[in-house]
């Protein structure tokens, strides 16, 4: 893929996000890029590629989103969270008649380095414009994967797991730290957090919010705010997804209720 984009201007600046996503977990790969997103500048390119479904009838697509940044990727669910958090404003379909790699028309399981990687190098090097990927697509059509937004019921916040942080086991909710505020925890409280998966308590504990690891003893559990502003779940030097076998996705529910 690196080749590839070198073959079409040489000056291309190119970095790695990540290659550490599980392989097939589309819904690590949505998050990874919501993650990412922000902190790059208008009009950087982004390919992203997970794709299991890849030589079926899933689209290969650029969507640029509200925020003037390109993601390059197969239609599979990846836009999922950049497009309920950033939003997507316009989706192409890439015409492989022109966006293909030459000569490749043959593969059909290597379209990272034939179409995506081929296709997001001519766009950033400005060889074509947005309007020159292909034809619009209706943005109704976009495909998303299940998912749940963090709410308060009852005194209780409602959230789901959406990704591990993968180093250190620590897990990331998609309850904001403004929804914590809401339900009046300030450093220091003690809340009780619930686990669940698919409705079968996997893990249930008091612990403290805290401003970092510092708030607690080796070993000791407590809730932070994350890099995206996001509620956390941790061991203090442990990996918290280890010991209790936790996993993500809408699958995984999160409660906490302050004590």
């Amino acid at each position: 893929m690196y080749g590839v984009a070198n073959c079409v201007d040489l000056d291309l600046k190119i970095y790695n996000l990540t290659h550490e996503i599980p392989p097939f977990d589309i819904w690590e790969g949505s998050y990874r890029l919501l993650q990412t997103i922000a902190y790059w500048p208008e009009n950087s390119v982004f390919v992203s590629v997970v794709d299991p479904g890849v030589g079926t009838d899933r689209r290969s697509v650029v969507a640029r989103t509200h925020s003037n940044h390109y993601i390059v990727t197969p239609d599979n669910g990846t836009l999922t969270h950049v497009n309920k958090d950033i939003g997507v404003a316009e989706m192409r379909m890439i015409d492989e008649t022109i966006n293909r790699l030459p000569n490749s028309g043959a593969s059909h399981t290597f379209h990272g380095r034939d179409i995506y990687a081929y296709t997001g190098a001519r766009l950033a090097a400005g060889v074509i414009s947005f309007e020159q990927v292909g034809s619009k697509l209706d943005l109704e059509q976009l495909v998303m994967l299940p998912s749940m937004d963090a709410y308060m019921e009852s005194e209780v916040l409602y959230g789901i797991i959406d990704v591990l942080d993968v180093r250190y086991g620590n897990i990331w909710t998609n309850i904001s730290r403004s929804q914590l505020v809401d339900l009046q925890v300030q450093y220091g409280d003690l809340v009780k957090v619930t686990i669940e998966h698919e409705s079968a308590i996997v893990f249930e504990r008091e612990m403290i919010y805290g401003r970092s690891f510092a708030a607690t003893e080796k070993g000791e559990s407590l809730i932070y705010i994350n890099s995206l502003d996001n509620v956390a779940v941790a061991i203090n030097q442990q990996s918290f997804a280890k010991k209790y076998k936790i996993s993500t996705g809408v699958d995984w529910k999160v409660f906490i209720k302050k004590t």
